[in-house]
């Protein structure tokens, strides 16, 4: 029999719980997207849950009107993944920065992608650690001041979508804070993927690396440092969409090229081309645009459905847990 799902809206997600975030921050236009758009998922409330790490990103899951978890600083991965095996009714959102995410959990975020866990993965990157006041994070720009680089950060940055594609990620997708009908769209997407699916959201913080993604937000000039991608389409930019992305075929580079006169040499956007994935991924100014939208995308069984069929295979061979820890050499005590 069909559950019917009582119809609800975006204030049956938003708790009584004072949201603390500093004003500006883009934490705010993130959470009223999600809470608007979980409605529109038609799922039970009751099977939502969000699992979050540590970080600002990571005050989440209370301003949530779900199940939830605040975790310990990289480990929400691993809790959500034993949340998931235990229940894999549930929708598992994990909430994480890119500190929070890359430097301590970077063991933890590899490994639950490469096992395509079924979870919604969501990546808050404002490239600093803002809940410890500042210091550079994994994201950090070279040259970022900062309280642990007053000389400026000499560490060259990840970036957080291709981590996931060299993990093995089967979703990877990537959006802004500000933009919230593009990241209701991503969001709704990442939830009826099958394994792990992988955001990364391009989030200010106000305080700390005020405007570090101005060019790819301010609407002014955001058409020339962003580009949307769908499946299907070429790959253009500019106010007027009047440049393109195409394949250098000799270099196996990427380069701009206007479109009026190179429409056949434009590149044709393939989620499910890896490599074209990775170029996109890899795409940054002043050279060329941000590419924001879904990368890439894989079917591939999920590590739950997998695990799930070793445990229908164990319980009709072995019986139950009780008889399979009865068997064999055993004895009571009196």
């Amino acid at each position: 029999m069909n559950q019917t799902i009582p119809k609800l809206t975006l204030k049956d997600f938003a708790t009584d719980q004072e949201v603390r975030w500093c004003p500006g921050c883009g934490d705010y236009a993130i959470l009223k997207t999600i809470q608007k758009v979980m409605p529109e998922l038609n799922k039970p409330k009751e099977n939502q849950v969000f699992i979050s790490g540590i970080g600002c990103s990571s005050r989440f899951p209370y301003y949530m009107n779900t199940f939830g978890f605040h975790t310990i600083h990289g480990r929400a991965p691993a809790i959500a993944t034993g949340v998931k095996l235990a229940n894999p009714e549930l929708d598992v959102w994990v909430i994480t920065g890119d500190g929070d995410g890359f430097s301590i959990g970077g063991n933890h975020m590899m490994h639950v992608i490469r096992r395509n866990v079924d979870l919604q993965i969501l990546v808050f990157n404002n490239e600093i650690y803002g809940l410890t006041k500042g210091q550079y994070s994994p994201t950090s720009q070279t040259g970022t001041l900062s309280p642990s680089s007053p000389l400026g950060s000499i560490d060259s940055p990840l970036s957080p979508c291709l981590i996931a594609l060299g993990s093995g990620g089967t979703f990877i997708a990537r959006s802004i804070d500000t933009e919230a009908k593009h990241l209701a769209e991503i969001v709704r997407k990442s939830s009826v993927h099958k394994g792990a699916s992988f955001v990364e959201i391009l989030q200010n913080c106000p305080i700390y690396n005020d405007g570090v993604f101005e060019q790819v937000k301010n609407k002014k000039v955001a058409p020339d440092f962003r580009a949307e991608v769908t499946h299907g389409d070429a790959i253009t930019f500019g106010k007027d969409r009047e440049k393109g992305i195409s394949l250098n075929r000799d270099s196996l580079t990427l380069e701009v090229l206007p479109v009026d006169g190179n429409e056949g040499k434009l590149l044709i956007h393939d989620e499910h081309n890896k490599v074209q994935a990775q170029l996109l991924a890899s795409m940054k100014g002043p050279d060329f645009p941000v590419a924001v939208g879904v990368l890439y995308r894989e079917k591939k069984a999920s590590f739950i459905e997998d695990m799930q069929k070793h445990v229908n295979v164990s319980r009709r061979e072995k019986g139950s847990l009780k008889s399979l820890l009865e068997s064999g050499h055993t004895w009571e005590v009196d």
